[in-house]
């Protein structure tokens, strides 16, 4: 049986979910400097599964251009790195013995509009995720009309879809922010 509160925790639930995400996958969008993060989630074929750089590797930073990648074994140093090629990030990895160095170029102007404009996609993607948990939320607060053995008051819906709202402005706001503040990390040279 489903109640007001439970029907708010729910939808908060899956719109904190939504931001996670996106929050993880601006992590991994390169900026000026080199961050383990940019390839910590890049697929590799290893042991005949596609698997996360960082669950088959340790990730460090030299320098702040560089990145070096020690796979825990070293077998899977060309795997590795064909999935640095294959995931498209402008960076060309370089086999020294058991390990990989990444150079990490200095980011030209189209790249840094590219990867801005794939930000806002994310966002856009991040938003949808949200409001499609609005429109379940407030489905379910429809639901409580209904809901036989008891009964809900219509201003208590009322208030409970004004709530909803409420959550999807807040996370909304803060899909932008994160969004406004990575776009703004890309872009300063």
């Amino acid at each position: 049986m489903s109640d007001p509160d439970t029907i708010l925790l729910e939808t908060e639930e899956h719109m904190e979910k939504a931001l996670e995400y996106l929050k993880a996958e601006l992590r991994g969008v390169r900026t000026g400097r080199a961050s383990p993060a940019m390839v910590e989630y890049v697929k590799v074929e290893a042991y005949g599964a596609e698997t996360d750089i960082k669950s088959i590797a340790a990730i460090s930073v030299p320098e702040p251009t560089q990145l070096l990648i020690k796979p825990f074994d070293s077998t899977l140093v060309s795997a590795i790195k064909q999935g640095i090629e294959k995931a498209g990030l402008g960076i060309n990895p370089m086999a020294e013995g058991k390990q990989l160095r990444l150079m990490i170029p200095a980011m030209s102007q189209e790249r840094r509009l590219k990867d801005s404009a794939r930000l806002k996609k994310m966002g856009e993607e991040a938003k949808v995720v949200i409001r499609n948990a609005r429109r379940d939320g407030n489905k379910h607060a429809d639901g409580l009309k209904n809901q036989p053995g008891k009964h809900f008051p219509e201003d208590e819906i009322e208030t409970l879809k004004e709530e909803v709202q409420k959550l999807l402005k807040k996370y909304e706001d803060e899909v932008d922010k994160r969004v406004d503040e990575k776009t703004k990390e890309i872009m300063t040279v």
